[in-house]
């Protein structure tokens, strides 16, 4: 397989997010492509304490808005950790803070290898 197709085998992917039928969708997809999908998790509370309970994470996918809060703590424990991460949502890239300028940023809906290729480069850099 070239580089493109490659799937992202191995890797530890976070998934954060509330909907059931998005979250279950991406999870299969990722698993189909190897990664080792944490969670989903469906809140910030439940994401923090899988990332302070997981020492090894490559990269993850977060939707902004977890059941009604938003979602810039993990982003910023993952940044303090250096995981990195793409934003997955139904907002626009303006109600992203500025510190998360260089992250990149999917607009709902999105197909999952959209996301696939995206982690791949990610996870490729670390």
């Amino acid at each position: 397989m070239d580089a493109d197709t490659q799937p992202i085998t191995g890797r530890r992917l976070l998934l954060v997010e509330d909907d059931y039928f998005i979250a279950t969708n991406m999870q299969n997809e990722f698993e189909h492509a190897g990664a080792q999908v944490l969670g989903p998790v469906p809140s910030v509370r439940a994401a923090l304490a899988l990332i302070d309970a997981t020492p090894d994470i490559d990269a993850a996918v977060l939707d902004i808005n977890v059941q009604e809060e938003m979602v810039f703590p993990v982003a910023d424990a993952l940044e303090a950790r250096g995981v990195p991460f793409v934003f997955a949502t139904g907002y626009e890239r303006t109600v992203i803070p500025q510190r998360f300028a260089h992250v990149r940023h999917h607009e709902k809906p999105v197909e999952p290898a959209q996301l696939i290729h995206m982690l791949r480069d990610l996870a490729a850099r670390i």
